[in-house]
């Protein structure tokens, strides 16, 4: 099943807070899916690319916070609730500085947690689309030869065609060549997008 809009995805090891929490969702007709441990998850998550993760902090085998640094290194971009115990609020609050949007405490109200919900699916929209576009920059800015990577550089540091040609000890026209190049490979149409397009790879490298 491909995913087409926001889904919240249901981390949790007991079956009865899995259950009310897909209930609630259901009541709200926002679409959901439950995983009764965080390595359920992982073996299905890469097909869904929009929604957000209610996750338990403490689940035998992977915890939550585990499963969110994993997620951070496969640089899937998606909004993270934790559900924490009462003694579990200090690792939920080590969770927010690793990255959580939120997290709530049991027993939760659910005015409130629909609200996380729903500010999370909509930041999950914007979280996809940053990432999908860094990622096509990221792919072009690849396919670029030394040469004008090395052009693209100089320009995205202000310097003029002769100024390049000089440190690099080629024409000008050829800086132009090459900066026609980097332009067409980026589908740039200004210097401006070539700059922003190489900071938006830089920042995430």
């Amino acid at each position: 099943m491909m995913q087409h809009e926001p889904m919240v995805h249901i981390v949790d090891d007991d079956e009865a807070v899995r259950d009310a929490l897909s209930l609630l969702m259901q009541a709200e007709d926002i679409p959901s899916q439950t995983y009764a441990s965080a390595e359920e998850f992982l073996d299905q998550h890469a097909q869904f690319k929009l929604g957000c993760l209610l996750l338990d902090v403490r689940m035998p085998g992977m915890n939550g916070l585990e499963l969110l640094d994993l997620l951070k290194q496969q640089d899937v971009s998606i909004p993270v609730i934790f559900i924490s115990g009462h003694g579990d609020v200090s690792m939920a609050v080590k969770a927010m500085k690793a990255g959580a949007s939120d997290f709530i405490e049991k027993p939760f109200d659910n005015e409130h947690l629909l609200n996380l919900v729903s500010i999370c699916l909509v930041d999950s929209v914007s979280l996809n689309n940053s990432t999908q576009l860094r990622h096509e920059l990221e792919a072009k800015v690849a396919s670029l030869t030394k040469r004008e990577r090395e052009v693209m550089e100089l320009l995205v540091d202000g310097k003029q065609n002769k100024v390049i040609a000089k440190e690099l000890n080629i024409s000008t026209r050829t800086v132009e060549l090459h900066r026609s190049r980097v332009m067409e490979k980026l589908h740039a149409h200004s210097l401006s997008e070539i700059v922003r397009a190489a900071l938006i790879v830089e920042e995430n490298n």
